[in-house]
């Protein structure tokens, strides 16, 4: 069984997909990218300030799910220009401090709206 998890504490989806799926005790967030949930624009500033937005839109999602940032046990990082990796990572060791996820991350060629950062991840929600 399957729970479409939704919050407005995040962007709403922009296509046929769900914020996160919530299934056998694990959350699935798609893919978030750095838009303002009130009013869905583009958030203003580079990678950090694009990674921080997306940082708070994925825990609202979380949250949402009965999870958090803690649970999260994978997450992918796609990046516009692997050159902001170390601006990326900075942010993203502020969110990840204690006992970080697994990661991969890798340099895209366009992401959606043109943003310069998008990461999904999996999670463990408590039953």
């Amino acid at each position: 069984m399957k729970q479409v998890i939704a919050t407005s504490g995040a962007p709403a989806a922009i296509g046929p997909y769900s914020q996160a799926i919530a299934s056998s005790g694990l959350v699935f967030l798609s893919g978030q990218i750095p838009l303002d949930p009130t009013t869905g624009a583009l958030i203003e500033g580079g990678i950090a300030e694009q990674t921080e937005r997306v940082l708070q839109s994925m825990k609202a999602v979380l949250e949402a799910s009965g999870s958090s940032l803690g649970s999260v046990v994978k997450t992918t990082v796609y990046l516009k220009d692997m050159g902001e990796f170390a601006a990326m990572n900075e942010v993203y060791a502020r969110h990840f401090h204690e006992n970080p996820p697994a990661r991969a991350t890798v340099e895209v060629a366009r992401l959606p709206k043109d943003v310069r950062v998008e990461i999904d991840c999996i999670a463990t929600v408590a039953k």
